[in-house]
């Protein structure tokens, strides 16, 4: 097992690229194997829960290559099995977009429950809620697997989500483009990824609209010819977690790479604790001026276009640093302030009740060993890391690589004091 040993106190400065969208990426790749021919797909990250997918793609006899560091091409015509039963499933929770994908294409699909980041109850009764109403009734869950079996071709259909879920938005999404005739997809999620992943089904043959909205129609096609040439947008939380180094270590970092509207909610909160917020065409500066107070202020999680849930953790570290009592509400999650405790072993001031943290901050952190609890979870460690005194242990490392291409290169780059080392 590898981890970070992390030098703390240095003001970060410079310019940091931004990569492609891990959560976006996942659900345009699950596309590509939806659709009846290859794809080439540009800015793709290339950190391990791509790799997993890829690996799932490639034991089913999809033929995967890299064609150059961020782009793979991908081709499913050579895929005839619908059963996704390879233990890798279990490493990741996008593998359950094989589900949508390989209903629409073979009418039948059978898999592992899929894994991931532990923080809470994550449930696929939207998911299974949604194939039902396009004909597949049969449905099976025992000792781990999913089998789904439509006995028919799928039907478009009216489908109302009772909760607003990015992962069954896909995933219908996914299901119905070969479906007969129109499904209407009410109280949709209305994420970027969301809409970069109809973006490339559009690319590719199919007809998706109104993604970005809370209502999506799909008129599905028998036949999505593909063979085209598709780029992932930017990544939003990567992009966030950096933007917020900058008022943490009181210094100046322009983020490059990123679509400025995707990143609104946090830029806003930023000028409202006194941070210096630049915008530009595809960047945004953020820096802490020396005579500036970083002051606190109340986070609320909300579904996009609020405020991220995936940047919860490193708004509570980032709190640490501010002067008076922050807060943080988390409304997506139930259990995602378990990271909590290894911040208060760095001596950070942080109360808990249910789904409501309060941090008083101004403190000055200090340097411990602690263990990174899911992939957000770990990046706050760093974070926490990076601006605490003297030296941090950051242990599990491999889960915050899921999620954060290149992550020790540029932090570096930004004159970070960080190193992996080995167990």
């Amino acid at each position: 097992m590898s981890r970070y040993r992390i030098n703390g106190g240095r003001r970060l400065s410079g310019r940091v690229t931004i990569s492609g969208s891990k959560n976006a990426a996942l659900g345009v790749l699950a596309a590509a194997m939806a659709v009846d021919g290859p794809s080439v797909i540009e800015n793709v990250p290339r950190v391990s829960d791509i790799d997993i997918l890829l690996d799932i793609f490639a034991l089913l006899g999809a033929k995967v290559e890299w064609q150059s560091h961020d782009t793979v091409r991908i081709d499913p015509t050579t895929v005839s099995n619908h059963e996704a039963m390879m233990e890798e499933v279990h490493q990741l929770r996008g593998s359950y977009y094989l589900l949508g994908a390989f209903l629409g294409r073979f009418g039948r699909v059978r898999q592992l429950l899929p894994g991931g980041c532990d923080f809470g109850s994550r449930p696929i009764d939207l998911h299974l809620k949604g194939f039902a109403a396009l004909g597949a009734s049969e449905q099976q869950i025992s000792d781990g697997v999913i089998d789904l079996q439509c006995p028919q071709r799928l039907k478009g259909a009216s489908i109302f989500l009772n909760v607003v879920s990015v992962g069954a938005t896909i995933n219908i999404m996914l299901a119905a483009v070969h479906a007969e005739g129109v499904t209407v997809i009410d109280n949709a999620a209305k994420e970027p990824h969301i809409v970069d992943v109809a973006n490339f089904l559009n690319a590719m043959g199919a007809e998706v609209r109104g993604a970005g909205t809370d209502v999506i129609k799909i008129t599905g096609r028998p036949v999505l010819p593909a063979n085209k040439t598709y780029a992932i947008i930017p990544d939003q939380i990567e992009a966030g977690t950096f933007m917020m180094m900058a008022p943490l270590t009181r210094g100046d970092i322009t983020v490059e790479n990123l679509i400025p509207t995707h990143m609104e909610p946090l830029s806003n909160k930023l000028i409202d604790m006194g941070c210096l917020v630049e915008e530009g065409d595809d960047s945004i500066r953020v820096a802490l001026m020396e005579h500036d107070k970083l002051t606190a202020t109340t986070f609320r999680t909300m579904p996009y276009p609020g405020y991220p849930t995936d940047l919860q953790p490193q708004t509570v570290a980032l709190l640490c640093a501010a002067e008076g009592s922050g807060r943080v509400i988390e409304n997506v999650w139930e259990n995602r302030f378990q990271y909590i405790d290894d911040l208060k072993l760095m001596g950070a001031n942080i109360m808990t009740s249910g789904r409501l943290a309060i941090i008083q901050g101004g403190l000055r952190l200090q340097g411990a060993k602690v263990p990174c609890r899911d992939l957000r979870a770990g990046a706050a460690m760093v974070m926490a890391a990076l601006a605490a005194e003297g030296e941090t242990i950051v242990e599990g490392i491999e889960t915050i690589q899921r999620g954060y291409e290149n992550f020790v290169p540029k932090l570096r780059g930004l004159g970070a004091e960080i190193e992996e080392i080995e167990a």
